[in-house]
C-alpha cells in the first residue's frame, strides 16, 4: 500500500467522523424536544381552557335568563291563584255553589299547595 492510500483511507475516516459529529450537533437535544412538546401542550390547554371559560359564561348567561323567565311564571301563576281565589268567592256571594275542582297532578301539587278552591 502506497502513502497516498493511507492518506486518503485517514481523510475519509476524518471526514466521516466530521459528518457524525456535525450530524449530532445539528440534531435536536432531548431537552428540547421535551421544551418543545411542553410548549404545545401548554397551548393546547390554554386554548382548552379558554373554550371551557367561554361555556361557563354562555352557560351562565342561559341560567340568568332561565331564572328570570322562572321569576315571571311564579308571578303569573301568583296572579292566576289569586284571580280564581276572586271569581270564587265572587260566586260564594252570589249564593252559588262553585264548579268542583279538577284533580290535581302531582307535578302541580308540588307548586300549588296552598290552593284552597
Amino acid at each position: 500500500m502506497a502513502v497516498d492510500t493511507w492518506i486518503q483511507g485517514g481523510m475519509a475516516l476524518v471526514a466521516a467522523i466530521g459528518g457524525v459529529v456535525s450530524a449530532r450537533s445539528a440534531r435536536r437535544t432531548k431537552r428540547q424536544e421535551k421544551r418543545d412538546d411542553f410548549l404545545a401542550i401548554s397551548t393546547q390547554q390554554g386554548a382548552a381552557i379558554e373554550r371551557l371559560e367561554k361555556r361557563v359564561q354562555r352557560q351562565e348567561t342561559e341560567a340568568e335568563k332561565q331564572r328570570e323567565r322562572i321569576g315571571d311564571q311564579d308571578e303569573a301563576i301568583g296572579w292566576l291563584l289569586h284571580r280564581v281565589r276572586s271569581l270564587v268567592s265572587h260566586i260564594k256571594k252570589a249564593g252559588m255553589e262553585p264548579p268542583p275542582a279538577e284533580p290535581m297532578s302531582e307535578r302541580a301539587r308540588l307548586y300549588i299547595h296552598h290552593m284552597d278552591v
